[in-house]
Order: structure tokens, then C-alpha cells, then sequence
């Protein structure tokens, strides 16, 4: 597809004109309102930088969390307003409102160079209508902040590739709007998933995680199809055990989906790779006594909350010869150092086999800060994506609106 990016937009000339961004800086945030990782504000940084070292007056609008009844102070943006001005060694303000007088007052007073954060862009319910005209009209007042005083329009940067699956007023009706580009992140994240999809090296070696299976239902259908090896870890094992007929004592279970996975299982039984024994406790605590069994051994009355060792020997197996690996979503409660070696010796079997060549990307999420969190090299990988949903729906064949509406 053929999408303008940020390097065509710097070659047109930006100084002293008006550029909405879109960014991802959904960070996750502590019972303090502090920063825990700031991974989605450090990507954010080089789209921005150039725009401001461009003399462009810079716009930007992102969303942090889920507000369920407009503005919620504990959801602000202030926090990010302040990483931001760190990192980019320049004063960012954070505009009172989304689009109202404080924004607006703002706006026009920016001066070449100068970056302008809106408050969460989800405090006007429009951005996530699900009626057209709502989020166009919140559109338009977005694409009035960057226009020039004599009517013309700005334009519009499109760099939160971690809300490019949603059809929202700031990543899809703004881009109809005004001239739009992908940003230096989402321009990435679209080379990157592309590779994944059209130019695949063999073998090719899947990692999936997380929680629940019906999450991944729809990529694990389509990446069966296409992988050497689909290995399966985190509390979503549980269900594929327990439809080999396995108790899985009180482990994360999803009754509903236990045809679906036997179904699977049958299908796509030599692609599919399930952990041979578990780390198992007797609740969900840091504190609470690890204890490696057998995966067909789950005591009853005690939960599976990591892979065990001889899963991680076995998937790393796996890994070590594929020349390409997507992975998705931890292998335990990595949260729990008790619970994080599955998700760190996979992660390092990843690593390990990147250093021999293998192209390999990590896709968002509760895998990336996983990453940062282990303590792991960010370069050990070949991509670190900041948008899990989005790259599980590219990878599932799905059409992302805010990626469709750039190659308009």
C-alpha cells in the first residue's frame, strides 16, 4: 500500500505549520500516578523531535486508560506532559481540555517548534463513538487546532500504532480530514508486521501467552496455517490441557473454549506445542511456594501460575533453529519473580536465536514489559512492537482502520 510517511511531510516543509499527531502514550500508571514503564513515551519521541526541530507547531492528542464517564483526574495526562518534557529536553504543555478554550487559546499561541499535549483525547465520548458523525465532529474541531490563520490546513501525523485497529475520531475520521502521513513508529510497526506476513523466513516459530485463548483465537486459526511451530503458554495452556482431558486443578480455565482447543488440537496437533510441566501454587501471591510438576500431575486445589523448566528447555529447542519468531504474550505471572522464569527463558531462548540471525519481534504489551520489567536487552530482539491488539489483528488478516484511511 502506498502511505506518506513523516520523511515526505518533513521534505514538503513544516516551520511554522500546524501538525496534529496521534500518539500512543497509554503508559501504565501506579496506585501514586507514577509512570511504571515508560517504553510507549520513549517510542513516541523521535516523530515529535523531528516535527519540533522542523518548526512545525506541534499538536498532540493521545488516550490514557478506559474514563468511563468523561474527565477522570486519576486518568490525566500531566504525568505524560512531564516524561515527555524530560525526554525531549523541551517544555510540553498539556492543554486543560481536549478541544475546548483551553486547547483552542493554546493552539494559537504556539510558536514554531513549540508541542502542545491535549488532555485525554477518551474525555470527550466522541473519540470512541460508534456514530460516524460524533466522531467527525470531534474531527473537525481536532483539525481546527492545527490550521493556519488564513483557513488552510494543517496536517496530520498518525503515530499510536497501538490504536491503529480502532475506528476513532483522532486515528481514522481526523485522517480524512487534513493531509495525513504515518509517523516514524507507525511506519515501522507496518514494515515489521508486512515482513511477518508476506516475506517470512523458515522455519517460522509462534509464541502466544496471556491469559485466555479466546483472545488469540482468531491469529492462533490463521498462524496454525502458517507456522513451523505455535507454542502456547501462559493461562491459556490451561484450557488446551484440559481438553487432552487433563485436570488443571484451580488453574485460569476457560470452560467454553475446551472443544474449540481439542478441535485445534486435532487439527493442527504437530504445529501446536504445549508445556510439559507447570509451576504451580496454592494461590495468586508473590509470596506463595512454587512448586514444578508435571503438566499432567496439576494437583487439585492449586493453580498453575508458570511454565516449568522442562517447558522452557523444550520450547527453547523449538526456537533455537526458526530463522523468524513472533511472540505474544507472557508465559506465567512474571509480575511474581517466584513466577517469571517461563517468560524469561523463553525470552532468552528468543534473544539467543536472534543473535544467529533469526528476525524476531516481540509483539506489545504485557510481552514488552515484560521485557523491560526482566530486565532483558530491548536490542536482543529485532522489534519490540508498542501495539499488541493491532499486531494480533494484522496477523489474523484483519484490515486496521487507521492504517486503511493513510493509503487514501
Amino acid at each position: 500500500m502506498a502511505i506518506k510517511t513523516l520523511d515526505d511531510l518533513l521534505a514538503e516543509g513544516v516551520s511554522g505549520r500546524g501538525v496534529l499527531v496521534r500518539s500512543d502514550l497509554n503508559v501504565p500508571l501506579d496506585d501514586n500516578g507514577e509512570i511504571t514503564d515508560p517504553g510507549r513515551i520513549i517510542a513516541s519521541v523521535p516523530t515529535l523531535k523531528a516535527l519540533s526541530d522542523a518548526g512545525a507547531k506541534v499538536v498532540v492528542t493521545a488516550h490514557l486508560g478506559r474514563p468511563k464517564d468523561g474527565p477522570d483526574p486519576k486518568l490525566s495526562l500531566a504525568p505524560v506532559a512531564k516524561a515527555l518534557s524530560e525526554r525531549l529536553d523541551r517544555h510540553v504543555q498539556l492543554a486543560g481540555d481536549v478541544v475546548g478554550t483551553d486547547a483552542l487559546a493554546r493552539a494559537e499561541g504556539l510558536t514554531d517548534g513549540d508541542i502542545l499535549l491535549l488532555e485525554n483525547i477518551r474525555f470527550d465520548p466522541r473519540e470512541t463513538s460508534k456514530d460516524d458523525n460524533e466522531r467527525l465532529a470531534l474531527a473537525k474541531q481536532l483539525a481546527e487546532l492545527v490550521a493556519a490563520p488564513d483557513g488552510s490546513p494543517g496536517a496530520f501525523v498518525s503515530d499510536g500504532f497501538g490504536v491503529v485497529h480502532r475506528k476513532q475520531a483522532s486515528v481514522y475520521d481526523v485522517a480524512k480530514l487534513l493531509p495525513h502521513y504515518a509517523g516514524k513508529l507507525v511506519a515501522t510497526e507496518i514494515r515489521v508486521l508486512e515482513q511477518l506476513t508476506s516475506s517470512t523466513e523458515r522455519p517460522y516459530a509462534v509464541v502466544l501467552g496471556g491469559s485466555k485463548v479466546s483472545d488469540k483465537l482468531a491469529v492462533i486459526e490463521n498462524l496454525a496455517t502458517k507456522a513451523d511451530s505455535l507454542i502456547i503458554g501462559g493461562g491459556m495452556c490451561f484450557t488446551f490441557l484440559a481438553s487432552q482431558g487433563l485436570s488443571v486443578g484451580n488453574s485460569l480455565l476457560e470452560e467454553g473454549m475446551i472443544d474449540t482447543c481439542r478441535k485445534l488440537l486435532e487439527d493442527y496437533g504437530d504445529v501446536i506445542h504445549l508445556p510439559v510441566d507447570i509451576v504451580v501454587a496454592e494461590k495468586f501471591a508473590a509470596d506463595s511456594p512454587p512448586e514444578p510438576v508435571a503438566a499432567d500431575q496439576i494437583p487439585d486445589g492449586k493453580m498453575g501460575l508458570d511454565i516449568g523448566p522442562g517447558s522452557v528447555k523444550r520450547f527453547t529447542s523449538l526456537l533455537s533453529n526458526a530463522r523468524t519468531i513472533f511472540w505474544n504474550g507472557p508465559m506465567g505471572v512474571f509480575e511474581f519473580p517466584a513466577f517469571a522464569e517461563g517468560t524469561r527463558g523463553v525470552a532468552e531462548a528468543i534473544i539467543g536465536a536472534t543473535e544467529k540471525g533469526a528476525f524476531s519481534v516481540v509483539g506489545g504489551g504485557d510481552s514488552a514489559a515484560a521485557v523491560r520489567q526482566l530486565g532483558l536487552p530491548e536490542d536482543g530482539f529485532s522489534h519490540i512492537s508498542t501495539g499488541g491488539g493491532a499486531s494480533l489483528e494484522y496477523l489474523e488478516g484483519k484490515t486496521l482502520p487507521g492504517i486503511e484511511v493513510l493509503s487514501t
